[in-house]
């Protein structure tokens, strides 16, 4: 499993200037450890963290916990961002050939052994797993008919996309072949040309996501969080 946990997360200015996005308090906790347990509950063991801003904070603090049940090791982009494309690929030796690949800042309540086991069916390279939002909790960005994700389009969106991409794939390594070692990568960019190349898998999820990469999204992933763990 890997977590893409690089970002410089402006969105969240002033809070995230100088701390990185997975140390952000949620139910009284950093959101990374609420991340981490969740897919300890749900039979992950191992996870790389792929990290660049403020990396080393996220580090002390994981370290500093006792027993969290999960394997954690790190990938860091080292003095120039790479986008999150660019982490994945710097990220390979440690994930090996097929790995799951998940947002830093998503919560998702999701049964991660069906997304395996779709992904081991489907005969593609890569899958995604999708969520009909029709624009209600973020800006849709996924055509998706027939059980076929048709286009994918993270920075132009069309009217017709109703489903939304969320924040969970499966990669095979090989797809990463084709784009240049040095160059910044965004993951949104790979996703895009498997769709338009019809090698990106879909798996339908229809319990909504929670989010921290807005204002908004951290307020309600709060009041969720402390309800679902009270």
């Amino acid at each position: 499993m890997a977590i893409l946990a690089g970002g410089l997360a402006t969105r969240l200015h002033p809070l995230t200037e100088r701390m990185p996005k997975s140390l952000l308090e949620v139910a009284d906790r950093p959101f990374i450890f609420h991340q981490l347990r969740s897919l300890r509950a749900r039979g992950i063991s191992r996870v790389v963290l792929c990290v660049g801003y403020l990396g080393e904070m996220i580090e002390r603090e994981i370290g500093s916990w006792d027993d969290i049940g999960i394997q954690v090791s790190y990938c860091y982009d080292g003095p120039t961002l790479l986008g999150t494309g660019g982490a994945l690929r710097k990220a390979l030796p440690f994930l090996g050939e097929v790995f799951f690949v998940l947002y830093g800042d998503s919560y998702l309540d999701i049964d991660y052994a069906a997304v395996e086991g779709a992904f081991f069916s489907c005969g593609k390279p890569a899958l995604m797993a999708v969520y009909k939002n029709s624009g209600k909790w973020d800006t849709s960005n996924v055509l998706f008919r027939e059980g076929k994700i048709l286009r994918y389009d993270k920075k132009n969106p069309e009217a017709d996309m109703g489903y939304i991409d969320y924040g969970l794939g499966v990669l095979t390594a090989g797809v990463f072949n084709k784009y240049e070692e040095a160059a910044t990568l965004d993951l949104s960019a790979v996703y895009k040309s498997l769709a338009a190349a019809g090698q990106l898998a879909a798996f339908e999820v229809t319990h909504r996501f929670y989010e921290i990469g807005s204002p908004a999204g951290l307020r309600e992933t709060d009041r969720y969080l402390r309800a679902r763990h009270a």
